[in-house]
């Protein structure tokens, strides 16, 4: 029995085959039974499933299989986020069409996926490129245009000019676009937007709804919407310019008006533009600000630069008090107005540009004790009184704010106000791989919806790639249509639709793909919200916020009766490896490395290799692993149990050849256990080991509900050890023919394996979870420690409730305890009944 060995090969494709002959883990075919959603972020198609992705579709697959187990009707389904850039960048460097090069990728990842034996509705799945997804999709964005929620408008956009497409701020690195590493251009385009600020209170506030999500994620997305409460008011310009005569200003610190050293405006500023028309120097800087990031991270980091226009603004509060004006590269047109005041002394930025520029410090917050202290290296952001503040001085933060924006809206120069980071959704992209945007252009009638009976529009097959820019503008016959109104000669719109636009419904269309409609209500909202939802920390912001908004608007216009689409969400960590680098710096795989006597050394050449830090799996750094060649080695258990055991799901993973290893032997571990689930001996029954048992399936329960599955892990352990070590008995043939059922989730192949050699009836993917007896969930037993002189020298196991003077004579007759007395009597006996027993001697 000890050489019986697992084999996986004949296992794995035995049993996937069985599953999609019976449709196993077809979804609505439980009638009456409880409705279980789980779900991971759809990949994109780039052509080969890595760990990262072996991990996150293990916890999803443990939890499905683990529901369906339970009873649930499980919807788990799997598609593909598959327009894009990367399409278009293979359809230039390879000369492939991106729709063949993106369904040749679909076709060997889903072969990927399905040799790991996930428990997935593939009767279900969507590619986002195909014309009955993407022509659903203008459906609903024609939908939201009728509603009010879509609008198109000239707009200032980062603009790459190699790859001849309009860059998210995010996408801006030291002011070159980040695939092309070109410089970024500044451009106003007309461009097609999302009203997503209509629904910023509620995106905020249902925030507090979800409470099974991770606070991070929530704070970082109330950070994105950004809600700001304070005072928008105006500045006189001392000498009008261009017909402006005032520099309106929003700020969130109004009390602070007293420590002002300067006022600031965006390089886009109308009184920047207008100044720069006669000065070069300013045209030169207004550019150079241009250049730079936008992103918000990249705007805290950059060196603070200014320009000083030589203008003055005049204090609201004080009209003999000026303050100079600048253009300065860390503010933004598309945040506030465009304008701002600096107050040094209270703000982190502020006192950069302040000792760069030799303007004045004046401390007008203060904490007690502190009320003259000077300002140096550090601006004071705590609380405390105004101080140096005239009429506000003692007053609180907040009382003093309130002064503020009473006088501004007393006097006529300001309003107390709500603001918002949050800035409408640019859907707009000058690319072919994606929705096209269903409207047309005609010179008499402008922009003319296109007929719901004329969709899809589809993207035309016959396009080059052989210049840069977008192919539809070019294409000779797609965009000229007839205007649907007037009949006139008119032209298709040739931008297409941001790819989170079509990532923010999938999740509806997976529970509901009727061939007519986007989806049907009824049939959307019985298996809606998602009730798991999984994926990367990387998707906290944008896709998330994204498909909340998008959930909101369908609920407005009456499409669906949730507003919140992802009941709980969890992130996992990454797969990391360590890093190896040649001799001359080239980065190294793992397979050309070798390992002996703990140094590193290129396979072939034996040159010595310096071993980096453990990081995330990258192509750009060789790091990363195959599954495939895994699979061929170890099997899918083997990977799939790994990847779940060895660390916190929520935490970073460390590959390492010997934590594959070790989830390889101890699958032959199982495998030599199910072996042995005939045996049954001559003994009765082991209560100790049914106690376990039913321990161990009510725990590994909580934990699979919990995501907690390296501790589900853990507990499966401990009761393979006591498995092992009992005798043979009917109790522990019953636990074996347990474990199957508790590892099913996790090995399911392994577990089915074993199930068809138990004799057992049907799948065990179609079992129900082992029941537990909530008696047993008890101890009825306790190890008491026994203590002599506050030192352990033995432990009793005794029935719980022992009395104290049992406890103390079983401890005064405890082997270890008489050694260390030595014929001593204890002075004292201390009894902590179901805990320990002191000796003091």
């Amino acid at each position: 029995m000890s050489e019986r060995r697992f084999n996986p090969a004949q296992a794995d494709a035995r049993w996937q085959a069985v599953w999609d002959d019976k449709q196993t883990f077809k979804a609505g075919v439980r009638q009456g039974a409880p409705k279980s959603y789980v779900l991971e972020m759809f990949p994109y198609p780039s052509g080969r499933i890595h760990i990262g992705h072996v991990r996150n579709y293990s916890m999803g697959d443990v939890l499905a299989r683990f529901r369906r187990m339970q009873g649930h009707d499980v919807l788990h389904p799997m598609g593909w986020d598959a327009f894009g850039m990367p399409a278009e960048n293979a359809a230039m460097e390879k000369k492939v069409h991106p729709g063949s090069w993106t369904r040749a990728n679909i076709a060997a990842m889903k072969a990927q996926l399905k040799r790991l034996g996930f428990a997935l509705d593939w009767s279900r799945e969507i590619a986002t490129c195909e014309p009955d997804y993407y022509g659903q999709e203008q459906a609903l964005f024609l939908d939201l245009y009728a509603a009010g929620l879509v609008y198109r408008k000239e707009s200032a956009v980062n603009w790459d000019p190699v790859d001849m497409t309009v860059l998210a701020n995010e996408q801006v690195i030291d002011g070159k676009g980040w695939r092309s590493g070109a410089p970024v251009e500044k451009r106003k385009l007309s461009q097609w937007f999302l009203k997503i600020t209509d629904f910023a209170d509620d995106l905020l506030d249902g925030l507090g709804t979800l409470e099974s999500w991770p606070d991070k994620v929530r704070l970082m997305q109330e950070n994105w919407i950004g809600k700001s409460q304070g005072m928008q008011f105006r500045f006189a310009l001392e000498t009008p310019v261009d017909g402006i005569a005032t520099l309106e200003v929003f700020s969130t610190r109004p009390d602070t008006l007293f420590g002002a050293s300067f006022a600031a405006i965006a390089a886009d500023h109308p009184i920047a533009l207008a100044l720069a028309q006669d000065n070069a120097d300013l045209a030169a800087f207004a550019e150079e600000c241009r250049r730079s990031g936008t992103a918000a991270a990249e705007i805290e980091t950059q060196e603070k630069k200014g320009y000083d226009t030589g203008l003055s603004v005049v204090h609201p509060l004080d009209p003999d008090w000026k303050l100079p004006l600048f253009v300065a590269n860390f503010v933004l047109m598309d945040y506030g107005t465009g304008a701002v005041f600096g107050c040094p002394a209270h703000d982190h930025r502020d006192l950069d540009f302040a000792r760069k520029y030799m303007l004045p410090v004046e401390r007008v917050v203060a904490p007690q004790g502190e009320e003259t202290a000077p300002i140096h290296d550090e601006a004071y952001t705590g609380p405390g009184r105004l101080v140096n503040s005239r009429f506000l001085d003692g007053m609180s933060v907040e009382d003093a704010k309130a002064e503020v924006i009473r006088r501004a809206e007393s006097e006529g120069w300001g309003k107390g106000t709500t603001v918002w980071r949050l800035r409408d959704w640019g859907v707009s992209r000058q690319r072919y791989w994606g929705t096209p945007i269903p409207f047309i252009h005609c010179a008499d009638c402008g922009v003319v919806p296109v007929p719901k009976d004329q969709l899809p529009v589809a993207l035309p097959e016959d396009v080059s790639f052989d210049i840069p820019g977008n192919p539809l503008d070019r294409h000779p016959t797609w965009k000229h249509v007839d205007c649907p109104t007037c009949g006139k000669p008119a032209v298709r719109e040739t931008d297409t639709l941001d790819t989170f636009v079509d990532s923010s419904w999938y999740f509806i269309r997976f529970a509901s793909q009727p061939d007519d409609q986007p989806f049907d209500r009824a049939e959307a909202e019985s298996w809606l919200p998602v009730g798991q939802y999984i994926g990367g920390i990387e998707h906290a912001i944008l896709h998330l916020l994204y498909a909340r908004f998008w959930t909101r608007a369908l609920n407005h216009i009456g499409k669906i009766g949730i507003t919140e689409p992802f009941a709980s969400l969890f992130t996992q960590g990454m797969v990391t490896h360590e890093t190896y680098q040649s001799p001359d710096g080239r980065w190294l795989s793992p397979e050309e490395v070798v390992r002996r006597e703990g140094a590193y050394f290129v396979d072939g050449t034996g040159e010595p290799v310096t071993l980096g830090r453990v990081v995330k799996m990258s192509k750009s750094k060789k790091n990363v692993v195959d599954p495939d060649e895994i699979i061929e080695r170890y099997g899918a258990d083997a990977v799939r149990w790994f990847m779940l055991s060895d660390s916190p799901p929520e935490r970073d993973l460390p590959w390492t050849e010997a934590g594959i290893e070790g989830a390889w032997r101890f699958v032959n571990r199982l495998w030599r256990l199910f072996g042995q689930a005939g045996e049954r001996g001559d003994g009765g029954e082991d209560k100790a080991l049914t106690r376990k048992l039913h321990q161990t399936v009510d725990g590994v329960a909580k934990d699979i509900e919990a995501l907690a599955f390296n501790k589900a892990v853990a507990k499966i352990y401990e009761l393979a050890n006591a498995i092992e070590k009992a005798s043979p008995s009917a109790s522990r043939a019953e636990a074996i023919r347990a474990m199957a059922l508790l590892v099913a989730p996790m090995t399911p192949h392994l577990a089915e394996e074993a199930w068809a050699e138990m004799g057992e009836q049907g799948l065990i993917a179609d079992a129900m979870w082992p029941p537990v007896d909530p008696a047993l969930l008890v101890e009825d037993e306790v190890t008491i420690a026994v203590q002599v002189q506050g030192k352990l020298r033995d432990t009793l196991t005794v029935p719980k409730g022992t009395d104290k003077a049992t406890l103390e004579s079983l401890a005064l007759a405890a082997p270890n305890v008489l050694r260390t007395l030595d014929g001593a009597a204890p002075r004292k006996v201390i009894v902590v009944p179901d805990r320990l027993v002191n000796l003091v001697i």
